[in-house]
């Protein structure tokens, strides 16, 4: 497998563990990872069990390292995990790759249109699984029948619903006691031009500009888990003070455990991403799970979140697509990127705080249930054991032909 580092704390990272774990219950699989980063800080190959091993990396690899390794381990299978540009030279050699084993990838395309500069990467791929809808109709259709949809899921053991006494004494300790009854919503992402963090801010202003009254300090607090001095981003403290809410925003800005992420979902209402190009969205994913609901555009994997596909109905508040920019560059020729305006993100945290705390509880069960049936990670491990299984015993079946020059 050539992913993120399966112990580490990015989205990719911990997918590929939680499939891993799944696979491995299975008691019919080993992986070996190679697991990449910019840089580790130990390059020691971790033992995780006797099935599980992993070896960091910098970097998704290279053709040397693909070739030793399919010498000396002869794999079943090459399963492939993050955005493709890292694994061209994988797909540029895939007739090499396929004299010892298919290639299998767990794909996400952010939006449309449909990536028709992608079509020979797709057939240099021999499973392709989709964790976003939209990724598997537009893979479906550059290569009909080529795509399954197998979306993110996420242990119940590690985000799920904290009693109410648990949740306010939480709240109390984490963002303060004269906090505790506050309307909370909780952003997070990396502080990122993608994420849009300090249009999140400005709605946020628009927000607190309609209830707030004066001489009292509005009872409603932002919580943002990110890094508010990255370099990839603005400086959101900055930003805080120009809109004069920076006594409604509380900066989380360490890296956190599972356990914490879980109480930081608990100790809020709502859950909101308004990133302009979104894959899946594993926040938001948490937070349902945990029974909140969410406000999410309308784009990439987001979508199926927000809006129930089996009745059209929303998990929270669904943002409208207002604008749309074909972007682009050399490696990826056309995309859109989607837009809401800040206002209208403003109106709909708005009309998420005026529901108060029934109706919010009622609309977070209804999207907690969805989750439970529609990204359940029991189904999306099962569907990759399948689907694995399929692709390998077919492709043991298969006549493996070659050309030979004989001369007299």
């Amino acid at each position: 497998m050539l992913s993120d580092h399966a112990l580490s704390t990015s989205g990719v990272g911990c997918q590929s563990r939680f499939l891993i774990d799944g696979l491995l219950k299975k008691d019919a699989w080993t992986v070996r990872q190679f697991g990449a980063a910019m840089k580790h800080v130990n390059y020691d190959v971790v033992k995780v069990t006797d099935d599980f091993i992993i070896r960091p990396i910098d970097g998704f690899g290279n053709r040397e390292m693909i070739l030793q390794t399919l010498a000396t381990e002869k794999p079943d299978v090459l399963l492939l995990f993050t955005d493709p540009r890292f694994f061209i030279y994988i797909w540029e050699m895939h007739e090499e790759i396929n004299e010892i084993c298919p290639i299998a990838y767990w794909h996400v395309w952010d939006n449309r249109p449909a990536p028709l500069f992608n079509k020979v990467l797709y057939e240099g791929t021999d499973l392709i699984n989709c964790h976003s809808y939209l990724t598997h109709q537009m893979v479906n259709e550059i290569c009909p029948g080529k795509s399954n949809f197998v979306p993110h899921a996420l242990p119940k053991e590690l985000f799920h619903p904290l009693p109410d006494d648990q949740k306010r004494a939480y709240r109390a300790q984490i963002l303060g006691p004269d906090r505790d009854d506050d309307f909370v919503v909780f952003w997070v992402n990396r502080n990122a031009k993608r994420k849009r963090p300090a249009d999140v801010l400005e709605a946020w202003a628009k927000f607190i500009d309609q209830i707030k009254v004066p001489g009292e300090r509005p009872k409603a607090t932002l919580l943002m888990h990110t890094d508010p001095l990255d370099q990839e981003g603005p400086n959101l403290l900055v930003v805080t003070e120009l809109l004069g809410i920076k006594d409604t925003v509380f900066f989380s800005n360490q890296r956190v455990e599972f356990e914490k992420m879980n109480v930081f979902h608990n100790i809020t209402d709502a859950c909101i991403n308004i990133s302009f190009a979104e894959g899946f969205g594993l926040a938001t994913l948490e937070a349902m799970q945990c029974g909140n609901p969410i406000i999410a555009l309308k784009t990439g994997g987001l979508t199926r979140q927000v809006v129930d596909h089996r009745d059209g109905s929303e998990n929270g508040i669904a943002l409208p697509v207002e604008l749309q920019t074909m972007v682009g560059s050399q490696l990826v020729p056309y995309i859109y990127e989607d837009y809401v305006s800040n206002e209208t993100v403003a109106h709909a945290i708005h009309q998420m705080y005026l529901w108060g705390p029934e109706k919010r509880k009622m609309v977070g069960n209804k999207a907690k249930d969805y989750v439970d049936s529609e990204f359940n990670l029991e189904t999306t491990v099962n569907l990759w054991h399948e689907t694995l299984t399929d692709l390998c015993d077919n492709w043991k079946s298969k006549k493996r032909w070659h050309l030979e020059e004989i001369t007299k």
